[in-house]
């Protein structure tokens, strides 16, 4: 969802024959698909620890007064320790949540004909519109899903001509919720400023009218789900991550330890996980931690994605504030360039945040 240059990374139009592929109708899985090493390479967590039991956060308690440190203790918590957690009680429009879990729904069921009229532009046309995750060096091997991504905010920055308008609802349904997420997000942030004692605002500020993008993915079934991925393992390359489970179909697995730990949906919560940015601007306080989706063998699993940039006077920094107390464990960078070079490290299997700690 970020700006790059094409030579690093691009996205795929999704064929007639990838959806036929999708919809189970091909016998063997094309050799561009295939990532049975990988998918293999690490243990996944079962029997008893099957599902990666995240902390979860209730946003009632983190307002009221009477529970509100002790919540904010478990956030902060969440966030230094496991780099997600589950979202409760978030006060997100339940019809407004619904409206875009529909709409999401509905847009993927459309024919490939009309899905395509939004496409990705190709190569050297930016990373916006429908078509397959971003190829990610590695071979070039694609991933086993279908998604579309936009810029939601700021609105002027938006390309209408890759916001669908079939279904009818599509437009105003993701609007609306793009808003409902930009008011989540500095909620959450003023708690997390709480917990790492900025006392200045300046992570919120960071976050305040900076880019919002949107990914909407859906993971069709697959009958061999040792054999491809729905997304390679990665870290969130921005700030804050809201993610919204339309179905209640796993896939999404946090490592830790070694080990792939599979995350079971809570029903009615958003899954909130720590991006790269935010993980230097607490100065290493906050952890972004790797992740990857599997399909489920029966299964389709829909997500709709929404992440928040953030900067600090155009750089990429530990927040200034907290550096009056601490030795910085990040150089900063400018954002562009981090960017650029975030981009160059996906395609090379890599984390450029890595590269920036002191």
């Amino acid at each position: 969802m970020e700006v790059a240059s094409a030579k690093v990374v691009n996205r795929d139009e999704i064929t007639g024959a990838a959806l036929s592929m999708f919809a189970g109708d091909s016998v063997e899985i094309p050799e561009s698909y295939i990532r049975t090493d990988e998918v293999l390479a690490d243990e996944v967590v079962v029997g008893k620890d099957e599902a990666y039991e995240l902390p979860v956060v209730d946003m009632a308690k983190l307002i009221d007064p009477d529970s509100s440190a002790m919540e904010t203790e478990k956030l902060g918590s969440a966030c230094r320790h496991w780099g997600f957690f589950q979202l409760t009680n978030h006060e997100v429009d339940e019809a407004v949540a619904q409206l875009i879990k529909d709409t999401t729904v509905e847009f993927f069921s459309l024919p490939l004909d009309i899905k395509n009229r939004v496409s990705v532009l190709g190569k050297g046309a930016g990373l916006e519109g429908y078509g397959h995750h971003y190829s990610r060096g590695r071979g070039e091997k694609l991933d086993w899903a279908e998604g579309l991504i936009l810029i939601t905010q700021p609105a002027q920055e938006r390309n209408m001509k890759l916001w669908p308008d079939n279904p009818p609802t599509f437009r105003d349904a993701l609007a609306t919720y793009s808003v409902e997420m930009t008011k989540l997000a500095k909620r959450l942030l003023g708690f997390m400023a709480a917990d790492i004692g900025d006392k200045q605002g300046e992570l919120v500020e960071a976050f305040t009218d900076k880019r919002q993008s949107m990914a909407m993915h859906h993971y069709p079934p697959c009958r061999h789900p040792d054999k491809v991925m729905g997304i390679t393992p990665h870290t969130d390359g921005l700030g804050l991550t809201l993610l919204l489970h339309v179905d209640d179909t796993p896939g999404l697995q946090i490592k830790k330890d070694g080990r792939w730990f599979p995350v079971r949906p809570l029903p009615g919560a958003i899954l909130i996980n720590i991006g790269d940015i935010l993980d230097i601007m607490t100065n290493g306080a906050y952890k972004s931690v790797e992740h990857r989706v599997i399909p489920d063998a029966e299964r389709g699993r829909t997500t709709v994605v929404f992440v928040q940039e953030a900067m600090v006077g155009g750089m990429v920094t530990p927040l200034p504030g907290l550096l009056k107390e601490q030795e910085p464990r990040y150089k900063s960078i400018d954002l562009d360039e981090y960017i650029k070079c975030n981009f160059k490290a996906l395609s090379e299997g890599t984390r450029f945040a890595d590269s920036l700690r002191i």
